[in-house]
């Protein structure tokens, strides 16, 4: 078939590589995002899918917005059979969807109908859940909602971040969209509708969702560091001012600590949840580089009855 391809950060590249190293399918074009700041310099700066498009000679489109008739007019020049989508960043409207002869197709993050939305991955870790995966489905005007043509399970391991997970299921889903392009050529896969039960969401991570709560249960706060690490990054405040937190350990042996409360010794830091202390074990206090926890302790001369969230 011929393919558009859309997406636009790193997680999407591995999915564009197995497309173009398939031997199948010609991806014709790429659809990203436009460029945007980054850096202290705040330059401009093209997305990882677009460097890697124009890296293989692959025209480059980066509309402001997928409803521009300049961008519809180029689409239906190029007459893609189908376009696979990983992480686009945004919504595609009626016009662009009814284009290629086989629609858009998406690689999601989740079990579908399980974590719709922007921020599966951060879900499933902060919820706790012990199997995710990736699914393949026909784009409709709901969010998340088309029906399904493949999916594959994936393992959540106990001290998985977001970024951790996110990196092999990228990989193992850039194999799930491959097959599925194959299958839907083949006329080998049927997508089949989503069940109306065990839909849940997964908005995009704000800010203060990364907030931690101390009064939580250690079970709780070490999912919502791992499920927003790298971003938005987790975090608290100690002598009022932010502190990153970066990677702690469970320990359940030390109840005695209050919520919030820090004990530092030589080499290690604990802090009290609702439950029992966690350690820290890496932490990027404001302004400053990312560091061994017992480090940060010992810079600040962390006093009796000090605690974390004030």
């Amino acid at each position: 078939m011929k393919l558009v391809f859309a997406g636009t950060p790193e997680v999407a590249v591995p999915a564009l590589d197995a497309l173009l190293a398939s031997g199948r399918h010609e991806v014709a074009a790429v659809v990203t995002r436009p460029d945007a700041p980054a850096g202290r310099g705040r330059r401009l700066v093209a997305s990882p899918v677009a460097e890697r498009a124009e890296e293989a000679g692959i025209e480059v489109l980066k509309p402001a917005k997928p409803r521009d008739p300049g961008f519809l007019e180029r689409l239906r020049e190029i007459a893609p059979d189908c376009c696979p989508v990983v992480a686009y960043g945004a919504l595609l409207p009626k016009a662009a969807l009814d284009i290629p002869a086989h629609g858009w197709v998406n690689l999601h993050f989740s079990l579908l109908p399980a974590w719709r939305g922007a921020a599966p991955v951060q879900h499933a870790i902060m919820a706790g859940d012990e199997i995710t995966g990736a699914s393949t489905f026909l784009i409709e005007e709901g969010l998340d909602s088309g029906p399904v043509y493949g999916t594959l399970t994936e393992t959540v391991r106990p001290t998985d971040t977001s970024g951790d997970l996110l990196t092999r299921l990228a990989f193992a889903g850039a194999g799930l969209l491959a097959a599925t392009m194959d299958g839907i050529e083949d006329g080998t896969l049927k997508a089949v509708p989503q069940p109306a039960e065990g839909v849940s969401l997964a908005p995009k991570v704000t800010v203060e969702d990364a907030r931690v709560d101390w009064n939580a249960p250690a079970l709780r706060v070490d999912r919502v560091v791992r499920g927003c690490t790298p971003a938005p990054g987790a975090w608290t405040t100690f002598r009022g001012e932010r502190l990153k937190l970066i990677q702690l350990a469970l320990a359940p042996d030390r109840t005695e600590l209050a919520p919030g409360r820090l004990a530092a010794g030589k080499n290690d830091v604990y802090v009290g949840t609702g439950s029992h202390a966690v350690e820290l074990l890496w932490v990027q206090a404001q302004g400053k580089k990312p560091m061994k926890a017992a480090d940060w302790a010992r810079g600040v001369r962390i006093a009796e009855g000090e605690a974390l969230g004030r």
